[in-house]
């Protein structure tokens, strides 16, 4: 099978100039059914999946998507790159909304209620996490969306909360206390899964509002987001079509990414539950 590029985020994002529609998939897993169909495409003649994370007409809160489930089913149409979009609030002034962040570090504040790993139950594994994105994903993002005409920060914290509430004045000032630049609530565990099943992840954020910690600015809405969002989605698409071009071009089959379980499980292989391995062959596979 080809290597396919998965692109998780919202259905605008589908319509894009120049891809070929192929056909709309909905692969097993053990974790249950992914957020819904896979949309297989092809963009200048590089293989394309494309998954809405919140479902078809925007269903699932974040904490109810399927995170497991969808990269799993990725992995199994050997989708080795995924580039995913998502909405962020501003948590630094010079980060203004309508802005692109590409975030190179991730800081979780999620409470437990997700699916983290795929392991467990017979078969341990600990896989590294310090660089939660790919390198080489990211500063083909970075690139692509400067070269699209957008204000880009390539680099930034990204705080993942649990939502669907937003934060309240004390937590998005607390959150600036500590360091981070933008806040959402998808990154998390979809980075850490991606990452366990050897999948090189980048993430293209784009800013809605300021959060509710600026004094000037109306705070957040669903209706703030959405108009941002909206303003957004031609410029998104035109970033997406140039780092789909050039991430197809290149050879990532050496990124430390790909690794992901290689030589982190600590389960002894006699000990390791044989039916849950079988689970995990196609997360373990390289």
């Amino acid at each position: 099978m080809t290597e396919r590029i998965g692109i998780i985020g919202g259905t605008g994002l589908y319509d894009m100039e120049g891809l070929e529609r192929e056909e709309e998939v909905s692969p097993s897993t053990p974790f249950g059914s992914p957020s819904g169909p896979i949309s297989l495409a092809r963009l200048a003649d590089v293989p394309l999946a494309f998954l809405a994370r919140h479902g078809s007409g925007h269903r699932y809160m974040p904490s109810e998507v399927p995170f497991a489930a969808n990269i799993y089913a990725l992995k199994k149409l050997d989708v080795r790159t995924v580039v995913a979009v998502s909405a962020v609030g501003s948590l630094r002034e010079p980060i203004r909304p309508r802005d692109f962040v590409v975030p190179d570090q991730l800081f979780d504040r999620t409470k437990g209620v997700r699916r983290q790993t795929f392991f467990g139950k017979g078969a341990v594994a600990h896989v590294g996490f310090a660089c939660p994105f790919c390198g080489n994903v990211r500063r083909v993002v970075a690139e692509s969306a400067r070269e699209s005409g957008a204000t880009v920060h390539p680099e930034g914290t990204y705080v993942c909360m649990e939502g669907p509430m937003f934060s309240t004045r004390a937590e998005s000032e607390q959150y600036r206390r500590m360091g981070m630049d933008v806040i959402g609530m998808t990154a998390v565990p979809e980075a850490k899964l991606a990452r366990e099943a050897g999948i090189c992840y980048g993430l293209l954020a784009m800013t809605t509002d300021y959060d509710v910690w600026h004094s000037t600015e109306e705070e957040v809405s669903v209706e703030k987001i959405v108009e941002n969002l909206m303003h957004n989605v031609e410029l998104a698409k035109r970033t997406l079509r140039s780092a789909v071009k050039k991430l197809g071009a290149e050879d990532r089959r050496n990124c430390s990414c790909r690794e992901g379980v290689q030589n982190c499980f600590i389960t002894s292989p006699e000990a390791r539950d044989p039916e849950r391995m079988k689970e995990l062959e196609v997360v373990v596979r390289r």
